[in-house]
């Protein structure tokens, strides 16, 4: 017993000093999302996470285009962005209001956005328009629950549609490879990684958002491929660089839309939220930004959510093999523990309370 407690705590330790050494870099020395005299393209952009990330990449050189359909959030994010610019005398700004739920509208968007961008596609979009409505299962309306897929799912997969078919048409053999990939980005939920009480309108959708991104990152390396083509027809049908996806997944953010969740929010599901240590729209767009920069495929913005990554990957691409898979082992472990503790937390509810919104509940 006891030595297995000691080599449990030796693998621990190894586990947190190489976590500790790939966030300070050490295993990732290159950036692969340098932003710098680019165009990026962001939907959602005008409140929380999106306007905190737009302001970031603003601070590293980048064009910015933010999508949102209120116009006068739209004008005052804008200004706040712009505010935070590198070089202010080379970076442009603009704002498209759209309903990214609407196909017809995600195509006038990155036609816009194309256009304004001196003829050329966006070099990175990033899709983070999305919410949440929490709500028990039963007692949503069949429209809030398509309508929480039309948020979060559609409005990701309209825009990598019309995004792909921008990106991918034919070079005529002309290959760029200085200016590096393309890079499509997609928001979903740590909540995609788990399923919680209360949160059956929003959870599926985000997991349908993973499963996208790991098929289009499948995908798109048939174009990648064809840019390599010994074959001069094919690398002719190719497109001028290269293609990455990538997949965010943040936790809570403290925003108006978290103010929001919370007037639906059943009581069960702030007792299991109780322990979630929320993010706020900067500390959330930062570490989205650096798991970018190291090269993830999933990003990740806090630990425990990266544990669960780890722990659920399946057929998904490691962003770093010696680190996920150290990480995989500990939460098999931990969530023998973690997975009945919340079960239980939810039936000891309903055994007290049955179905009722019972705030007490939740203390």
């Amino acid at each position: 017993m006891a030595g297995g407690l000691f080599w449990a705590s030796v693998v621990l330790a190894v586990i947190i000093s190489v976590f500790a050494l790939d966030i300070m870099g050490l295993f990732s020395r290159k950036n692969h999302l340098e932003v710098d005299g680019k165009t990026v393209l962001l939907t959602g952009g005008s409140t929380g996470m999106g306007r905190g990330v737009a302001k970031i990449l603003a601070k590293k050189g980048a064009n910015i285009v933010i999508v949102a359909r209120n116009q006068q959030r739209l004008a005052e994010a804008v200004k706040y962005i712009s505010a935070s610019a590198k070089d202010t005398s080379k970076q442009r700004f603009h704002t498209i209001s759209a309903d990214v739920t609407k196909p017809e509208e995600n195509d006038r968007i990155m036609a816009e956005a194309t256009k304004w961008n001196h003829g050329q596609p966006p070099d990175i979009v990033w899709q983070v328009a999305g919410g949440a409505h929490p709500a028990l299962f039963k007692d949503t309306p069949i429209e809030v629950l398509r309508s929480q897929m039309d948020m979060n799912y559609w409005g990701a997969a309209y825009l990598a549609h019309t995004t792909l078919n921008a990106w991918t048409k034919p070079s005529a053999g002309s290959q760029d490879a200085s200016t590096g990939p393309r890079q499509f980005i997609m928001t979903s939920s740590v909540a995609a990684l788990l399923g919680a009480a209360g949160y059956a309108p929003y959870c599926p959708a985000k997991a349908a958002m993973r499963s996208l991104a790991d098929t289009l990152r499948s995908e798109v390396n048939i174009y990648n491929g064809s840019r390599r083509s010994k074959d001069p027809s094919v690398r002719a049908e190719a497109p001028g660089r290269d293609i990455s996806i990538h997949l965010v997944m943040p936790g809570t953010i403290t925003s108006p839309g978290f103010e929001n969740e919370n007037l639906t929010k059943h009581a069960v599901t702030k007792l299991l939220e109780k322990d979630d240590s929320p993010q706020t729209e900067d500390e959330v767009a930062a570490a989205a930004v650096k798991g970018l920069e190291s090269g993830g495929f999933i990003v990740t913005t806090q630990f425990i959510a990266s544990l669960l990554r780890a722990g659920m990957l399946g057929g998904s691409a490691r962003n770093n093999w010696l680190l996920d898979t150290l990480m995989s082992w500990v939460v098999a472990v931990a969530w023998l523990f973690i997975g009945p503790d919340m079960d239980a937390k939810v039936f000891n509810y309903g055994k007290k309370y049955g179905a009722k919104n019972v705030e007490e509940g939740a203390k």
